[in-house]
């Protein structure tokens, strides 16, 4: 694995660039820290962010932090050679997420509440650490299916924010691939042989998802229509400015 990836290409950095300016997600001075699973999606953020650092017009600070919900299979301890040589500073944090969710969860599914304990758990490394940002890897893929999920089970037209302010009001949360397709992440992690921790979410893998049977749903209509992603982000744009995240 090298320590130097390959400069991430163009028409990723164009469209993280344009998501970033159009929702003013990146300001001077901001300290970041980058949830990082080990994914494709968030290994490309860093280094599409470590890029951006270099030219610009604002300055920031960037970190990463990996939760690990300590479920079988996933093992994140490639990662830390990796950001040493990278210089980034990385966080790392343990919770039985799983055991908890045998006696924690209320009705919701497993991934449901991994993500609301994990999002604690972020929340709280910003505190201790003095990171006034979080940034999440979902791309546009995410943003779809999360719309769809929100419409055929909830009756709303709600998805993922692109940037909004956490209910605490100290913390914003921002999205730089929002207008990214994971093929396109998936292609630069591969190119760039960046060191992705095979499924990064076993529990999730090994059963059928709500969020699964979208994307199959959306793949199969993208094939009919190829302009499929673009009008759904043209449709949701409303729907990703900043104010509460549903």
């Amino acid at each position: 694995m090298s320590p130097n990836p390959p400069k991430p290409p163009k028409s990723l950095l164009r469209q993280v660039g344009r998501a970033i300016a159009d929702f003013d997600m990146i300001r001077n001075g901001d300290r970041i820290l980058l949830g990082v699973s080990g994914g494709k999606d968030s290994l490309s953020l860093l280094q599409i962010l470590r890029h951006l650092q270099t030219y610009a017009p604002v300055r920031f600070e960037l970190a990463a932090l990996t939760v690990d919900p300590q479920v079988p299979g996933f093992d994140p301890s490639p990662l830390k050679s990796w950001y040493r040589d990278l210089g980034v500073a990385w966080h790392y944090e343990q919770q039985p997420i799983m055991e908890q969710a045998k006696t924690g969860m209320d009705g919701d599914s497993f991934c449901a509440y991994c993500s609301r304990m994990k999002r604690g758990i972020m929340y709280r490394l910003c505190r201790e650490n003095d990171y006034n940002v979080l940034a999440l890897a979902q791309h546009l893929d995410d943003l779809a299916e999360s719309l769809m999920m929100s419409i055929f089970h909830g009756g709303q037209l709600r998805t993922m924010k692109a940037h909004y302010l956490n209910d605490a009001g100290d913390i914003r949360i921002i999205r730089p691939l929002a207008y990214c397709r994971e093929r396109q992440t998936a292609a630069y992690a591969a190119s760039a042989a960046l060191p992705v921790i095979a499924d990064s979410c076993p529990a999730c893998f090994s059963m059928p998802t709500r969020r699964e049977h979208m994307k199959t749903l959306l793949a199969s209509e993208e094939a009919d229509n190829p302009h499929l992603f673009a009008n759904m982000l043209h449709a949701m744009r409303p729907l990703l400015r900043e104010g509460p995240e549903p």
